[in-house]
């Protein structure tokens, strides 16, 4: 995410018509002298406040349509997925995320990932939204106030733990899951969000340590999230039955509603994260946009050679890898790099799992690794290929940007980004994992795992036939 222009060329276009005031054509005195003076200053004034009140408007729309991913686009996506005793159980954590995460991003959150401390996470001057104020931050985003970018990242950090959770549906209890993807959000994703895009961060694409490109998360969402989901359920085992008794989605419909929310919120994701409502904005939409249309294609196809029929799941779980796996180079590439992208993530993601995940026998309940941690490893690694100073000079102008400027090696940075996001996920994750079920215990007995979530967990049913 990087910060907008601060209008050079609206301010010469300013001090031009200024100048063409009437007044110039008389003899000048001090008066008219001071009169140009205050014009200037009220035109740049004026040009100024356009600009962050259009910057602003189009960066609260952005945070309200990432909001819109989680409740209600995942929400329904991975609830129509689970079994039917299981759908208000598996909404509950994505809903749990929108309540746990926005408190502790408000408390210290925000801090540790924006704030100034070291090359791996950030400090506490920002504890309880200390100095968040309602004027622009100049280190990240000069035309929007602070608390706009705050309250914009914190909808990244509510959605990054919810996605784990379709790693291990159906199996694990309600209060571990709280507590272990909260501890997660602080000591996993705070730490990845500073080191990518914070101030002084290892892997800031403008800093001085590991100039790594990622426009809107690849590494810090979805490989993290998806490499998470992988170890979390290696950790808790397959759920009862697996994978000898069928476990089909119970609503497809509610699946297919909740991912065409995440194409529409993804916008939001992905242009949102120029934080300016100029073009590099109209690139990124442009790209998430084709990217999951190919993708799309491209998984179908390939279910289509392995299942022989094309399948309403297959499509929406094709759409989603290519949002995924856009996200990094939204802000960098070019859209036919985007269309190829897409394709490429619809043929690796749907690869991950239909052969590599049966083969393996690992029970990824609703494929967050197949689709995140390999979809965000693959979009990581194709922004080094395919980022293009023409679109985003973020190394100066006229300097390469990836390989097809001639800069090969920033596949290198790229690589380097990927494998700090593999570590801190792979290392933290399991040590979480390990106090939590020590403390509480994370999976269900046999009894509540055959209940199913909703009886179990909450008391309630999300269908009630007899009424």
């Amino acid at each position: 995410m990087f910060r907008s222009s601060k209008l050079p060329f609206v301010f010469a276009v300013a001090g031009a018509l200024a100048l063409a005031h009437p007044m110039a054509a008389q003899p000048s005195t001090q008066a008219q002298i001071d009169a140009l003076e205050k014009a200037l200053h009220d035109t740049q004034a004026a040009a100024a406040n356009a600009q962050m009140a259009g910057d602003n408007g189009w960066m609260l729309v952005s945070a309200a349509l990432v909001l819109l991913m989680t409740g209600p686009g995942l929400a329904l996506f991975y609830g129509g997925l689970v079994r039917r005793k299981n759908i208000l159980g598996t909404m509950m954590q994505s809903f749990a995320m929108m309540g746990l995460v926005s408190v502790i991003w408000a408390l210290v959150g925000y801090s540790l990932a924006f704030g100034h401390g070291n090359m791996f996470v950030g400090g506490f001057e920002h504890i309880f939204l200390r100095g968040v104020s309602l004027n622009p931050n100049l280190d990240y985003a000069a035309t929007i106030p602070e608390q706009t970018y705050m309250i914009y990242q914190l909808m990244f950090a509510i959605i990054t733990p919810a996605l784990i959770t379709g790693a291990f549906a159906e199996r694990m209890k309600f209060s571990s899951m709280a507590v272990f993807l909260s501890l997660w959000s602080l000591l996993v994703y705070c730490p990845m969000a500073h080191m990518v895009w914070g101030v002084g961060g290892l892997l800031n694409a403008v800093g001085t340590h590991i100039q790594s490109l990622d426009f809107a998360g690849g590494t810090v969402v979805h490989i993290t999230s998806g490499v998470s989901a992988l170890v979390t359920c290696l950790y808790l085992g397959k759920r009862a039955g697996y994978p000898n008794t069928a476990m089909p989605p119970h609503s497809m419909v509610l699946s297919f509603i909740g991912a065409c929310l995440l194409w529409v919120g993804w916008f939001g994701f992905n242009a949102g994260s120029a934080l300016s409502a100029g073009p590099l904005a109209t690139s990124a939409f442009v790209n998430t946009h084709f990217a999951t249309a190919a993708a799309a294609i491209g998984w179908t196809i390939f279910e289509w050679q392995h299942n022989g029929k094309p399948t309403a799941l297959g499509a929406i779980s094709g759409a989603v890898a290519g949002l995924v796996a856009i996200t990094p180079a939204s802000g960098f590439v070019q859209p036919m790099s985007s269309l190829a992208i897409g394709l490429a993530a619809g043929f690796v993601c749907s690869f991950m799992v239909f052969k590599v995940k049966s083969k393996f026998g690992y029970d990824d309940s609703l494929d967050a690794f197949g689709v995140h941690g390999s979809g965000g490893t693959l979009g990581a690694i194709l922004t080094g290929v395919f980022a293009a100073s023409s679109i985003n000079p973020i190394f100066g102008k006229g300097v390469p940007t990836g390989g097809v400027d001639g800069h090969w090696s920033q596949i290198w940075s790229q690589l380097a980004g990927v494998g700090v996001a593999w570590g801190i996920s792979i290392v933290g994750t399991l040590i979480l994992l390990f106090a939590v079920d020590k403390t509480m215990g994370l999976r269900l007995s046999p009894e509540q795992e055959a209940a199913g979530l909703d009886l179990s967990q909450h008391g309630e049913e999300g269908y009630e036939f007899n009424s």
